[in-house]
């Protein structure tokens, strides 16, 4: 008996021990599924992709989860705060569009003599409301309210381009809302043509778009070194200078093209008016302009000192240099070493050794002569 209990009691133990590793590798792959479908939870962009991911006993991971790049993509769009920013974009263009298209509004239309449009009346009401919706919403969004400026952050890999792509929808829905606003209080006999952007008949188009060009390349330069935190002499009001630099534009290129400087603030009249003559101008101008400004301010001007170290270890990994250039750099800097090791060889010395040659010769001939 005693035999017998000795016997049964370890193939008990082995059997129990052998049920214990079976749970615990069921437990382990359970744990592992579940945290599998937690990172596909968490990596999906959208909601109904969780349903591709439910059959966690498949072996190999959901096709939702092995896009990463997609996912890397679209990291921090599904989150509160980056509505908030859209929200605050779409917002600040809608105010913004509403109040200066409004200051277009010519109420003495209907007079005998109506007088012409007050372009300094337009300007500064245009760079005011600049100025005060980038002090109200700069901390919320970086209030763009523009799509060249949302365009330049995406050149300077200030924002994303899924960011983006949502930063421009924002604003130009806020454009046509703002200009619908409008339309619909002012009365039928005063709209006019509701300040949608026009070339001016006595120019070219091709005219035009350099004009656009250059006074977002204006605003936008002046954005990013108004905002740039490298400069540590930057005092006064940067939402004050970007005002001035839109109002600055407007008072040189109203007569031109109506300067628009901003896509979408042209996009919200034309499309309420629906009146697209020439409209591609205010978009193709502005953003080259915006582009070529932010670029050449981020990496010709004032480059960032970590983004050029950077480049420079690329180059230097890259074998950018030969072998051989290599080699012949580092003999010839071996040889500057070596000659500034050495006594300098002044004119004294050509001196001395013209010196001694005279002397050697007189020798000479005084020999001979004896």
């Amino acid at each position: 008996m005693g035999r017998t209990h000795n016997i049964d009691q370890p193939i008990k133990s082995h059997t129990h021990t052998q049920s214990g590793l079976a749970a615990s590798q069921g437990m382990t792959t359970e744990s592992r599924a579940a945290e599998r479908l937690r990172t596909c939870w968490s990596r999906c962009v959208i909601p109904f992709c969780a349903e591709q991911c439910l059959p966690i006993s498949s072996p190999s991971w959901p096709a939702c989860c092995t896009s990463d790049r997609i996912m890397a993509a679209f990291k921090g769009i599904w989150t509160q705060e980056f509505w908030r920013c859209v929200g605050a974009e779409f917002l600040a263009m809608m105010i913004f569009v509403l109040l200066s298209l409004g200051s277009t509004i010519n109420w003495a239309v209907e007079e005998e003599h109506p007088p012409h449009p007050d372009l300094v009346l337009i300007s500064l009401c245009f760079g005011l409301s600049i100025a005060t919706l980038v002090q109200c919403f700069g901390h919320i969004s970086g209030a763009h309210i523009n799509p060249a400026v949302t365009t330049a952050m995406v050149v300077t890999r200030r924002l994303s381009l899924a960011k983006a792509v949502f930063y421009l929808l924002a604003q130009c829905l806020g454009a046509v809302v703002g200009a619908a606003v409008l339309y619909g209080v002012t009365p039928g006999s005063v709209r006019g043509e509701m300040g949608v952007t026009s070339v001016n008949t006595s120019i070219s188009v091709g005219h035009a778009l350099v004009v656009e060009f250059f006074i977002t390349f204006e605003l936008v330069f002046t954005v990013f070194a108004t905002c740039d935190s490298k400069r540590s002499d930057l005092k006064g009001s940067a939402a004050l200078a970007i005002g001035f630099s839109v109002c600055i534009g407007h008072l040189f290129a109203i007569p031109f093209t109506g300067a628009s400087m901003n896509p979408a603030r042209s996009f919200g009249p034309a499309m309420v008016t629906w009146s697209w003559e020439n409209h591609w101008v205010y978009w193709v101008g502005p953003v080259l302009g915006g582009v070529t400004a932010a670029t050449l301010y981020e990496y010709l001007f004032c480059p960032d000192p970590e983004l050029k170290r950077r480049y420079t270890e690329v180059l230097s990994k890259t074998g950018f240099t030969s072998t051989k250039y290599r080699e012949v750099q580092s003999s010839l800097r071996a040889d500057r070493d070596q000659l500034a090791k050495e006594h300098p060889f002044t004119v004294m010395d050509v001196e001395r050794a013209e010196q001694k040659e005279r002397e050697r010769e007189t020798s000479g001939e005084v020999l001979s002569s004896v």
